[in-house]
């Protein structure tokens, strides 16, 4: 087993991730491009570096993955009534989120399904946590994945969009320790995603 504290690709890649969000959040007006080709990038790293964990069949992991990304958006949506209840400043950053980095167009909605859910937790879930979960306990292995998950959001320059990464990133991440199945975190993903910003936007 390899340590990850001293595991020079895990670190290679955490960086390749730093540099891939800082420029994707740089330019709004060419969001959707530069984020695609990020996610593209830290697939591509991530699929050379580890194998996929596929541990569940596929029924489990579509009832599993359902179930948990509606149960995260719930999550979500309760806590955008608590903001709006109490006046938070949040608000304000949850109406520019949405303002600046929603889908609008129908290229982008098919990215989001079909390269930057997935990608997202192909990497962060797939190689980030996994590396960790190699010569760790499954609970550092959540807490670090989830942090440096929401770190790379830091350049959105929204405290909210680090908040969102760092719960979903807790909560994908206890899902992907629990089963191993990157499946189930993906469909987790892309459910959380369609009700977040197609079925049920919270603005």
């Amino acid at each position: 087993m390899g340590n990850w504290v001293t595991d020079r690709r895990f670190y290679l890649g955490f960086v390749i991730a730093h540099l891939l969000l800082f420029f994707t959040f740089e330019d709004k007006t060419v969001f959707w491009y530069i984020f695609t080709a990020s996610m593209l990038i830290l697939i591509s790293f991530s699929i050379i570096h580890e194998s996929i964990d596929d541990n569940l069949p596929a029924l489990s992991y579509f009832t599993i993955g359902i179930l948990s990304g509606t149960a995260l958006f719930l999550l979500f949506w309760a806590g955008n009534l608590v903001v709006d209840w109490t006046g938070l400043p949040l608000d304000r950053q949850i109406t520019k989120l949405y303002r600046w980095f929603s889908p609008e167009l129908a290229w982008h909605y098919i990215v989001l399904i079909l390269i930057i859910a997935p990608g997202e937790e192909i990497f962060w879930r797939g190689f980030i946590q996994k590396r960790i979960l190699e010569s760790a306990n499954a609970s550092t292995s959540i807490l670090v994945s989830a942090l440096m998950y929401a770190s790379v959001h830091f350049y959105s320059g929204q405290t909210a969009l680090m908040l969102a990464a760092l719960v979903a990133g807790l909560v994908w991440g206890s899902l992907y320790a629990w089963k191993r199945s990157i499946p189930l975190v993906v469909i987790s993903h892309i459910v959380f995603d369609l009700l977040l910003f197609i079925l049920f936007p919270l603005r």
